[in-house]
């Protein structure tokens, strides 16, 4: 009997991002005729795409016991480089000399800064032993000065229609965005369930001594954590700046929000050592059906920020609930 209560409960633990969704999705639909639409399902997927790309670097970090809260600038300023490479290229007067950037080096350039920002950060936490969220407040700051700097504080536009295809494209159907954030998770669930990477971030978070005595190289996992949470931090970033066909200085302000409400929703212990990609997609979704339900019911901006956090905060009630029990 009370193997079978236990099941229950683990059963229930499992659908409960699942059932949260559903019950969201009907009440908007109740109240808004304009949710459950095509062209509305279409906007949803394709705003949820970035945070899909950004919550899942930021799953791995915290898989790690960790957290970025520079995501959000990075994003910015990776979006700011692709496109300043891509329109202006670089010029240096003093030798005369211009270096023009093609679309495929533009979108390199932009995804190895995110990485090597998200190195710096890794770097930081584990050469100084600077705890995550310091170093990441500080790349958070640092990110979003760099951002003014390369735009001198104006949007970069006009990027062409061959860039504007990724944010605003469509393959086989459907949307660019989403075919792109559908690869980021498939290599994402390949790396956590059938590397040896993903056995490592796992045993650091759940134990991270132990980890040390099993022979893991601790600073050179959360390296490659840290990297690939920027680099796809960049990828998110490319992808809003496509979609506007604009960099704009201040893009991303409050991703990291929307990215750590994903990953906690979806079910990704902040302690570390529990949780999945999987859960982060859906964590993802409600997170954008949420932002949504509230646009279309005219919500205050200033309330939907109050509503997130509220959410942000019951769902670490319930991590710590079920930890408890």
């Amino acid at each position: 009997m009370i193997a079978i209560q236990k099941n229950n409960a683990l059963n229930l633990a499992r659908l409960q991002s699942l059932i949260a969704m559903v019950v969201l999705c009907i009440i908007i639909a109740i109240m808004s005729d304009k949710f459950l639409t095509m062209d509305n399902g279409w906007n949803v997927l394709r705003q949820i795409s970035v945070n899909i790309c950004i919550s899942v670097g930021m799953t791995l970090i915290v898989l790690t016991a960790g957290i970025d809260l520079s995501v959000g600038s990075v994003l910015a300023l990776c979006g700011a480089i692709t496109a300043g490479l891509l329109k202006n290229g670089i010029k240096l007067p003093t030798l005369d000399l211009f270096i023009g950037f093609t679309l495929l080096g533009s979108l390199l350039a932009g995804i190895i800064a995110g990485g090597a920002l998200g190195l710096f950060n890794g770097f930081v936490i584990t050469k100084f032993k600077v705890p995550p969220f310091v170093s990441t407040l500080a790349m958070l700051t640092i990110a979003r000065g760099l951002t003014m700097l390369w735009t001198q504080g104006h949007p970069i536009s006009n990027l062409g229609p061959a860039f504007s295809t990724i944010g605003t494209g469509w393959m086989l159907g459907i949307p660019v965005p989403v075919w792109i954030a559908g690869v980021v998770v498939l290599l994402a669930i390949f790396i956590t369930r059938q590397t040896r990477l993903g056995r490592y971030i796992y045993a650091i978070g759940g134990n991270e001594n132990a980890a040390i005595l099993s022979g893991i190289s601790i600073n050179k996992v959360k390296l490659i954590v840290y990297g690939i949470a920027g680099a796809l931090a960049a990828v998110g970033g490319i992808m809003v700046t496509s979609r506007l066909d604009s960099a704009q200085p201040n893009a991303g302000t409050g991703y990291e929000l929307d990215a750590i409400a994903a990953v906690v929703i979806g079910g990704t212990s902040l302690s570390g050592g529990k949780g999945s990609i999987g859960g982060t997609v859906m964590g993802a979704v409600i997170i954008g059906v949420l932002n949504n339900g509230l646009v279309l019911l005219n919500v205050s901006p200033f309330w939907q920020q109050v509503v997130k956090g509220a959410v942000i905060l019951i769902a670490v009630i319930i991590d710590k609930g079920g930890k408890k029990k």
